[in-house]
């Protein structure tokens, strides 16, 4: 019954769901009470949505995050019609590789909704082995064809990489993740707390890009872009940098 990038068939959805049966009490109802017929949501299910390329879903994301800086927010795919399809499949249109930090919840600032986002978290946006295997199935099996890594300011991860003291517990494990982004700036002019966030951010990047064949055969493909950007805690503003 599943489809990739597309919902399942509404007669299959409402048979789950009961939204037809539903739906015609509801009408029926109002009109023996001698109220208007009010046309009752159904899930648009019969139409298999195209793909959302790599430029549109970046554009997607760029755009929310606008109306996020602005107070503008839409708050899209949040009502109970969305609920109810997503509870039927997910076709998230872009992945996003994140931070595990409070302040940087990806729905809210980037202004999405239910099954919007494939979201992977992970203290200093740290490329493991297990958020790729993540990323893998949101891209090969859900259909993805964006993965957005979102570094941030004041990153608490990325300042134990620059200081390098001993960690307890594992928090050392993915804090050793982040050192050689840290290392191959250095000895960079500027804020070493700023230049070590980007780097970081582009040298996940590059470990998407270059750790998983998966990953990297869609990106031949052109059926995945792989991007990055700093995101500002005091602003909201998500900013491009690979």
């Amino acid at each position: 019954m599943s489809k990739i990038n597309g919902f399942v068939g509404r007669r299959n959805f409402l048979k789950i769901a009961g939204v037809g049966s539903i739906g015609a009490s509801a009408a029926a109802t109002s009109l023996l009470k001698g109220e208007p017929a009010v046309a009752q949501q159904k899930p648009d299910t019969d139409v298999k949505p195209e793909p959302v390329n790599p430029g549109t879903a970046l554009k997607r994301i760029i755009e929310g995050n606008q109306r996020f800086v602005e107070g503008k927010r839409l708050n899209p795919n949040q009502s109970r019609l969305r609920l109810q399809e997503t509870a039927v499949a997910q076709y998230p249109f872009a992945s996003i590789l994140g931070c595990a930090d409070s302040r940087v919840p990806a729905e809210i600032v980037f202004d999405q909704g239910l099954g919007d986002l494939f979201v992977v978290r992970v203290a200093g946006n740290v490329a493991s082995q297990t958020a790729i295997g993540s990323l893998e199935f949101a891209t090969s099996v859900l259909g993805s064809q964006l993965i957005v890594v979102v570094g941030h300011a004041k990153c608490g991860a990325v300042s134990a990489a620059i200081q390098g003291a001993p960690l307890p517990g594992r928090i050392g494990v993915f804090v050793e993740e982040i050192k050689p982004a840290v290392e191959s700036v250095r000895h960079k002019t500027g804020s070493l707390d700023e230049n070590s966030i980007i780097a970081n951010v582009q040298y996940q990047v590059a470990r998407l890009s270059e750790s998983s064949t998966i990953l990297k055969g869609l990106v031949k493909e052109g059926k995945l872009k792989i991007v990055g950007g700093r995101y500002d805690l005091t602003t909201g503003k998500f900013t491009l940098v690979a």
